[in-house]
């Protein structure tokens, strides 16, 4: 009886283990086989749709104007002959404006009226001169005949003499100082000042408002610019040139300005003018180039990172974007055909040289013109490898 039953449990034991072992047998995951042909190492294989998804963008490699660049830092500023900063000759009170930030004005239009006493001062000042010329000048006669009548000393009549002369040079000082101030549309009645433009374009900058007191730059005191006067259709761009690089620039060299303002905007000019001499605290010569500036993007007093190009010359190159840094190694994705609705791309080695700021990388070894290179989308590449 206690074989029997040993048996059975046996029995019923061998059946579970084979049904487990069958029902592992069926959940045991097959070998996975390969869909369609495999790219060899180092190539990608997409199909167009994946390309367009990608954004994957191609350029035929060829001969490139390939330039070493300086880059400097400079500041924005007026072209001196189209600008004016105006100052008040006289010392007063402005009274009324008669021009606003962003108009245009003509040479000699008004800007400003000040009521000054100034020019009261002036016009008494020219005469009283006057004044004294013909007293001065009264008394030398009256000596010179006492003196020709043997009845006053050569003394009194030499200082009779020089008497007169510094009368008549206080004249002239005076009637000089109220030239000037004529020059403004002065009102010798009611004391007043016309500030005028001294040339034509746009009021840039004003720093003035009815009811202030300005001081005049004839006083002596300290004067502040009232207007600034100027044209930004053309602007010029200064900048600070490193005395290991002054050989290398010459005038008429071209040159690229970036901005803050505008980061994916660059601006095309040219350098019309390289300092003679050095400062002497940071031993850089001044640069100045000058860029047409249309739509007046270019604003006075802005920052501005300057590239000037030196050394131009033709050469294999390819843009900066498409190079691929692979630990010490670089590298490019090329184009090298379709097979079956794939587009085939290969990572290949390359050697470049690397300027500073240049756009274009002169190739070395590696590649050869006709070849066409990833220029957009070569890390997406790299990932799938």
């Amino acid at each position: 009886m206690n074989v029997h039953r040993s048996w059975g449990a046996s029995w019923r034991a061998l059946a579970l283990a084979a049904l487990v072992a069958a029902a592992a047998s069926c959940h045991k995951p097959e070998a996975s086989e390969p869909q369609g042909p495999q790219p060899p190492p180092g190539q990608v294989w997409l199909t167009a749709q994946q390309v367009k998804d990608a954004k994957i963008e191609v350029q035929t490699v060829a001969e490139q104007d390939v330039d070493d660049t300086i880059l400097t830092s400079g500041r924005v500023a007026l072209e001196d002959l189209k600008s004016a900063h105006v100052f008040t000759p006289v010392t007063g009170r402005v009274v009324k404006i008669e021009a606003q930030l962003g108009q245009r004005v003509k040479r000699g239009d008004p800007l400003a009226v000040i009521e000054s006493p100034d020019i009261g001062n002036a016009v008494s000042d020219v005469h009283k001169a006057q004044a004294d010329v013909i007293a001065a000048e009264h008394d030398f006669k009256r000596k010179k005949e006492l003196f020709e009548e043997k009845a006053g000393s050569a003394a009194d009549q030499e200082a009779a003499e020089d008497t007169w002369r510094k009368t008549k040079a206080e004249v002239e000082r005076a009637s000089q100082k109220a030239f000037l101030l004529r020059a403004g549309n002065v009102d010798s009645v009611t004391q007043t000042f016309t500030l005028t433009s001294p040339i034509d374009g746009e009021i840039l900058l004003m720093n003035i408002n009815p009811g202030a007191e300005v001081q005049g730059q004839y006083t002596g005191g300290a004067t502040q610019e009232l207007f600034t006067i100027g044209e930004i259709d053309k602007v010029w761009v200064i900048g600070d040139l490193y005395e290991m690089d002054l050989a290398r620039v010459q005038v008429g060299a071209p040159a690229q300005v970036t901005t803050v303002a505008y980061k994916d905007k660059s601006f095309s000019g040219k350098v019309d003018w390289v300092s003679g001499m050095l400062d002497p605290t940071s031993r850089t010569a001044r640069i100045r180039c000058t860029f047409d500036n249309p739509d007046r993007l270019l604003r006075p007093e802005m920052y501005a990172t300057v590239r000037i190009s030196v050394e131009q010359k033709k050469a294999l190159a390819i843009p900066r974007n498409a190079l691929l840094r692979l630990g010490e190694y670089k590298v490019v994705f090329v184009e090298i055909g379709e097979d079956k609705g794939l587009i085939q791309f290969e990572r290949l080695p390359v050697d470049v040289d690397e300027g500073e700021s240049s756009p274009w990388l002169e190739v070395k070894h590696g590649l050869d013109a006709g070849q066409k290179i990833v220029i957009s989308g070569a890390i997406l590449l790299s990932q799938k490898l």
